[in-house]
């Protein structure tokens, strides 16, 4: 069964929750309501996980593609962003889990992790940059049905 499509389908969550758990993280700040800390915290976690499945079905989709001249480059690119995404993740994550378990989410703590998650977005959004480049400027897993054959052009087969 192929499973290179995962990638697709999958990725898009962790961005939604790892941005949108960003803003609930600032929102908890200047409103100082408890209630977007822990959403925030929620968001970065199950973001979290699900970049951790993201990286494995693109290890897959990427292992599925023919990789020549400038797709190859873009790949490697891609992949590198990727893999320091995922680890700048699962630091900033880490960090906060420990902030959280031992009750020292607070003061320059706080800051420094609130920090390491803005840092981990950024690197999240550099990561969706080259990959949308790799389908929409290289084409990468685009298969192209224009709705007739065009292997046998008497039969249209």
């Amino acid at each position: 069964m192929d499973l290179t499509h995962l990638h697709p389908m999958i990725v898009h969550f962790p961005i939604a929750l790892l941005i949108t758990g960003f803003l609930s993280d600032i929102a908890g700040l200047a409103t100082k309501r408890e209630f977007f800390s822990q959403a925030g915290f929620l968001m970065l976690v199950l973001g979290a996980l699900g970049l951790v499945a993201a990286y494995f079905t693109g290890e897959q989709a990427g292992d599925a593609i023919i990789e020549t001249g400038a797709l190859k480059q873009a790949l490697e690119i891609h992949e590198d962003s990727a893999t320091l995404t995922l680890w700048a993740v699962i630091i900033a994550t880490a960090f906060r889990i420990f902030l959280v378990l031992f009750k020292k989410y607070a003061g320059a703590l706080k800051m420094v992790s609130l920090t390491l998650v803005f840092l981990s977005v950024l690197a999240l959004a550099r990561t969706g940059y080259y990959g949308g480049e790799l389908v929409y400027k290289h084409a990468a897993g685009v298969q192209l049905d224009l709705g007739f054959g065009l292997d046998d052009p008497e039969t249209g087969d």
